[in-house]
């Protein structure tokens, strides 16, 4: 796999492993400047450890992530560092600071990283907030705020730093279909606005499939299936069509493995 001028992200042969078990296995992918990548899987198909390698929060056993030219794995703590300032991370519930205001939230991350005098602070931040629609809430504190306000105001911290690639884990997870309609729209207009590189973890497959460019389906620590939204919704690839139209029957089991029920319950009985 080649890297060009566009790609900002690559990842390739990508392994790990949590002390023994395998999570991810010989992943490859790419992700282009500009664009909006679904990961997709089950829970526990190793979504948001590849999320965590991207960031250098975790080391691959093997294979590498380079981001933006440089490999992440191989860099030091300073570097790493200077690096992250190109990456912005919405977590799954926002993960705003609770004693801080509206404004102080999205404050923090230039304040922290930049010399930039009060009244920029000020100025941006006002910007970032009125690009999610949020402006007039800049005074709020976190517990006056609806999950989806939450969420926005999460994501107007994310781009505080205009960052090259922003990571979403989850970002659909518990919102009302209006709010999700607004947090989708939010992220693709970002996207485009800002030229960032968009990469969403998420299982909302209806949803995705309206604001994304590429997908990548993760299954059992390997690439299970990739393509655009179109392909993905025409694929008749079992492991997708399942995933796409959430059915029980098909290659992702419901039940965790185990013996057979029968077996159990004379276990239990001879217990008792």
């Amino acid at each position: 796999m080649s890297m060009t001028p566009e790609t900002l992200v690559e990842v390739h042969d990508l392994n790990f492993s949590y002390d023994r078990r395998p999570i991810l296995k010989g992943v490859h992918m790419t992700m282009q400047r500009g664009q909006v990548v679904a990961i997709m899987g089950g829970s526990g198909s190793g979504k948001t450890t590849l999320l965590r390698l991207i960031s250098g929060a975790i080391k691959p056993t093997s294979g590498y992530v380079r981001f933006a030219g440089e490999v992440v794995h191989e860099l030091n703590r300073d570097a790493l560092f200077k690096l992250r300032r190109k990456m912005g991370m919405l977590f799954q519930f926002g993960a705003l600071f609770t004693d801080l205001s509206v404004f102080d939230n999205v404050a923090f991350q230039m304040r922290e990283h930049t010399n930039l005098p009060e009244s920029m602070i000020r100025d941006l931040v006002l910007m970032k907030l009125h690009a999610v629609g949020l402006r007039g809430a800049h005074h709020l504190m976190p517990n006056a705020l609806s999950g989806g306000m939450a969420r926005r105001v999460a994501l107007a911290r994310s781009i505080a730093l205009d960052p090259m690639l922003i990571m979403y884990d989850e970002p659909f997870t518990g919102l009302d279909p209006i709010s999700l309609s607004v947090i989708g729209n939010l992220i693709r207009r970002l996207s485009d606005a800002l030229g960032m590189t968009s990469i969403v973890v998420t299982h909302d497959v209806q949803e995705s499939l309206k604001i994304v460019d590429y997908v990548y389906f993760i299954a059992d620590g390997v690439i299970a299936a990739q393509g655009t939204p179109q392909e993905v919704r025409q694929s008749v690839a079992p492991f997708v069509h399942q995933f796409v139209h959430g059915e029980e029957d098909g290659p992702v089991p419901f039940h965790y493995p185990a013996q057979s029920y029968s077996r159990d319950l004379d276990l239990e009985d001879s217990i008792a």
